[in-house]
């Protein structure tokens, strides 16, 4: 196995002012074998994300959690024009209104160079050593679309696993003349009525992935886990994860 060593804050730094990371190794740090690098959903932060890493504590992990890339314009706030650049990211190229709603796949490509060429590309597998083997994805909304988007991308070159909650994979993000199978494991949690991950959503997983688990549960709708019910089956997938080399 190739020598490796335990990224740093300032490995990360030639990313800004593109992407912004703040990581939360396990403890010690030195115990890490594995990475999970956690996107947030359109409109938020990196902040949320960086609380629910460490909630998680997943015994090895050292946790990367991600700012998007662009600010939400303020007209898409309610904000006058002027105001300056919004707290709120989003991992879109370009944002658009239609029929009053914001366009669900505007494109990711700029996002995608960011992370998969430069985060993961250059940073933990350049940098520092590691495999795209050991790395998982974890994402909510649209940014849980932008992780499997990422997994499909590479193909049968995966990720240790994705999940992806309340987001389905964007079309745009399906590379084009790929016949076979991403190798990357998926789990998707939706709420029971989810209107992002729904049964047309699931079956686009289940063409263009060789291992899709998909978890619904009670409540209506799609969210951040909120009990024991909700967070079991990611915990499940990552123990099975973790476990696998």
């Amino acid at each position: 196995m190739p020598q490796t060593r335990i990224p740093t804050p300032q490995d990360f730094s030639p990313l800004l002012p593109h992407l912004t990371t703040t990581l939360t190794p396990p403890s010690p740090p030195e115990s890490t074998t594995s990475f999970l690098v956690l996107f947030h959903g359109l409109g938020d932060s990196e902040t949320p994300f960086v609380n629910f890493a460490k909630s998680l504590n997943l015994p090895g992990v050292m946790a990367i959690s991600v700012r998007g890339p662009s600010p939400l314009p303020p007209v898409v706030l309610g904000l006058p024009l002027g105001e300056g650049p919004t707290r709120h990211w989003h991992w879109g190229d370009d944002l658009s209104l239609l029929a009053g709603e914001l366009e669900t796949d505007p494109g990711f490509e700029k996002a995608r160079g960011l992370v998969l060429e430069k985060l993961i590309g250059d940073v933990l597998v350049g940098t520092c050593g590691w495999e795209r083997r050991d790395v998982m994805l974890f994402g909510f909304g649209q940014g849980g679309g932008f992780a499997l988007g990422l997994a499909r991308w590479v193909g049968e070159e995966g990720f240790k696993g994705v999940v992806s909650v309340g987001g389905a994979l964007p079309g745009s993000m399906i590379p084009t003349g790929k016949g076979k199978k991403a190798k990357t494991p998926v789990l998707v949690c939706r709420g029971r009525e989810s209107e992002v991950v729904d049964d047309e959503a699931e079956e686009v997983l289940r063409r263009e992935f060789e291992e899709v688990k998909v978890a619904s549960w009670k409540r209506a709708e799609d969210g951040m886990p909120k009990d024991r019910d909700e967070v079991l089956p990611m915990m499940q997938f990552f123990a099975e994860r973790l476990r696998a080399r």
